[in-house]
């Protein structure tokens, strides 16, 4: 009897070593390796939410905290908390350019541009938004606190045209505009964080050639550099012409103003992000989902990993992760190099290595995200606006602070 308890002790532990948190639960990856019957690719896709057997959309949404490796207790730490602050009736306004502004403890970010719901795209350009985080953790015992944070409007002078990514540039934000029309070209634009909120043209074109649309921006920790993806959404939703440049990475020094391509062969890059010490990149390419004009399920819903060299330059391109469900758009590091990037059923976290850890499942597609510093982020899913706390610290970002 004694061998058979302490056998069983042995296997549960195997399975769940520890002490789940309260909105955590475990999940068992070897329970649905063979299932008794694998759905058709008609039924089970990239737009259809995995869900491991014997759980319920409701228990994987009462528990949001899905545990696939051990590591991932690290990352939640003992007490993690999902809290839906902010709801719209449909007009997609928690969408991306995600950022965290230390000095007002604020987090901006942008409407959807070119989606329908939003009106935006080629008759009007999206919105900038922020919150305060003092009244986010105000409410973060609650499950929804929706419209008990303050979403205020930004009023960026001029206009960032069609805004989608953005990060922390020497002490202001700056954001990749895709556009509008033939005649507003993609542009970054570096916008001051505090009123009025000014905002300059820092980059909008290549050698006299207008960019196709500029999606998502990063600052290499190690060199400085700004880096961004160009690619086809303002094509894709209408609001931008017959693209003319190939789907890149580019290079901006903004010491000597020199723009360069660092990466090609993408079907349609978007994220952009750099390992803690900036010797990787990291790159989503969403491929898969082609806007306006649907799915084709073999391209890519992948993130790419690249060795930064020391000059700057990218070498050695590597799959990192193929997504499911969903298409890969925002992502980030922690301050340990784990990976997460915003998905079609939350947002998903992996070991450098590439390994799943777990998820922070909201049920719905979360194009971007971002830490506040340490045991915080915000989620943005088009129509839900989340606030998060956890243990992990989200990497610094280079040139967060004005330079002395």
């Amino acid at each position: 009897m004694l061998v058979l308890s302490l056998l069983f002790s042995t296997l549960l532990s195997e399975v769940c070593p520890q002490t789940v948190p309260e909105q955590a639960q475990f999940v068992d990856q070897r329970g649905f390796n063979a299932l008794k019957t694998v759905p058709p690719p008609s039924v089970s896709n990239l737009t259809s939410i995995f869900l491991p057997p014997g759980l319920s959309e409701d228990d994987a949404l009462a528990k949001p905290f899905h545990v696939y490796d051990e590591a991932f207790y690290d990352i939640i730490g003992t007490n993690p908390t999902l809290t839906v602050i902010g709801s719209t009736g449909g007009d997609p306004l928690f969408h991306e350019a995600v950022v965290w502004y230390p000095p007002t403890d604020e987090v901006f970010f942008v409407q959807n541009a070119g989606a329908a719901a939003a009106g935006t795209g080629l008759n009007k350009s999206n919105v900038i938004l922020k919150i305060s985080l003092d009244q986010a953790a105000a409410v973060s015992s609650q499950r929804n606190a929706s419209g008990q944070v303050e979403v205020i409007a930004v009023n960026a002078t001029p206009t960032v045209i069609n805004s989608n990514g953005a990060t922390n540039y020497r002490g202001e934000i700056i954001f990749t505009g895709e556009g509008q029309g033939p005649d507003i070209a993609p542009s970054l634009f570096v916008m001051n964080s505090v009123e009025p909120y000014n905002t300059t043209v820092l980059l909008n074109n290549y050698f006299g050639r207008q960019f196709n649309s500029l999606n998502d921006v990063a600052i290499n920790p190690r060199n400085g550099d700004v880096y961004f993806t160009d690619t086809l959404y303002g094509y894709l939703q209408d609001f931008r012409p017959s693209p003319a440049l190939p789907n890149m990475v580019y290079r901006l020094n903004p010491s000597t103003g020199a723009v360069t391509v660092v990466a090609d062969g993408f079907e349609l890059p978007n994220g952009i992000t750099f390992s803690p010490n900036g010797s990787y990149a990291y790159v989503t390419d969403t491929g898969a989902q082609y806007a306006l004009y649907g799915y084709n399920f073999t391209a890519p819903a992948s993130i790419y990993r690249y060795v930064v060299e020391p000059d700057g330059t990218w070498s050695n391109r590597k799959i990192f992760s193929y997504v499911s469900p969903g298409i890969p758009d925002g992502i980030h590091c922690d301050t340990n190099g784990n990976v997460y990037s915003g998905v079609g059923d939350g947002v998903h976290v992996w070991n450098p290595s590439g390994t799943l850890l777990g998820k922070i499942f909201v049920g719905m597609t979360s194009a971007n995200f971002n830490f506040a510093g340490k045991g915080r982020m915000v989620i943005c899913a088009e129509t839900q606006l989340y606030y998060v706390t956890l243990a992990a610290e989200g990497a610094v970002v280079a040139s967060e602070m004005p330079s002395s």
